[in-house]
């Protein structure tokens, strides 16, 4: 049996990388999938993929720093699905690579509120109905970034050690209402992201963008980037019955790579 038929879930960032593949794997594994992203034709793209595959799907155009669109797309879900029982924040740009002394406060702002403020946003309304319900699964797709750090991306590191720390406190705030928190911390992953990561990394460093690729993998055991596929697995596990005495962890998802 699918691991999950029958639930509702809320994919964020779902228009395109681990957002698009957690989607598609929701559906394929019985999920009714609510994709969220700003890019109204990227997310339908996303929704009417998993349609033509059978799946269930809705598409909401939402900028999910707004307490109005989250709400939004949660009455939007319910009145769909009747209920939500998995959440996946995905969403979040990349931000700027530069040095600190060079990072705006605009530029700060704008990286933490598009990765952390959207999960605190989206876990705020959604929450309610999870405890109504009596269950519910929340996913963080943090980032090892935010375990490990990286140069020049001071933002968005710790916009995802936010993720993780928002993590730990809600698993223990949400675990009396019978709902898991916990987070996914990809390392690279194969995709238009990492390529543009690379690129600038390369340019700060003043190397090339295939030396920049190599040091990643080297990081890896496996000898290899994770892709997006791999994330939506892990997360699907976290969404089931299978991970229900599991809350409050964070599971790297980095082919081996050291956490330091």
């Amino acid at each position: 049996m699918p691991l999950l038929t029958g639930r509702v879930a809320i994919v964020t960032g779902a228009s395109t990388g681990i957002g698009r593949a957690t989607g598609l794997l929701f559906a394929h594994e019985g999920a009714h999938v609510a994709c969220a992203a700003r890019s109204a034709e990227l997310v339908e793209r996303t929704a009417s993929e998993i349609r033509r595959l059978g799946g269930h799907a809705i598409a909401l155009a939402a900028d999910l720093t707004r307490e109005r669109d989250v709400a939004k797309l949660v009455e939007a879900t319910t009145a769909e699905f009747g209920r939500i029982d998995c959440l996946v924040n995905n969403a979040g740009d990349g931000g700027p690579t530069k040095p600190v002394q060079e990072y705006s406060l605009e530029e700060w702002l704008d990286t933490v509120n598009s990765c952390l403020t959207t999960s605190y946003l989206c876990v705020r309304f959604t929450v309610p109905v999870m405890i109504a319900a009596g269950r519910g699964a929340i996913v963080n797709i943090a980032s090892m970034a935010g375990r490990r750090g990286l140069p020049y991306r001071v933002g968005y590191c710790s916009a995802k050690a936010g993720q993780i720390g928002m993590t730990y406190g809600l698993a223990l705030e949400l675990g009396r209402y019978n709902i898991t928190v916990n987070a996914i911390a990809p390392g690279a992953v194969e995709g238009d992201r990492i390529e543009r990561v690379m690129a600038a990394q390369a340019a700060i460093r003043g190397t090339t963008v295939d030396a920049v690729r190599q040091a990643f993998i080297e990081r890896s055991p496996l000898g290899r980037m994770s892709t997006a596929e791999d994330v939506a697995y892990a997360a699907a596990f976290l969404c089931s019955d299978h991970a229900r005495s599991i809350s409050g962890q964070v599971l790297p998802i980095n082919a081996g790579e050291p956490a330091s």
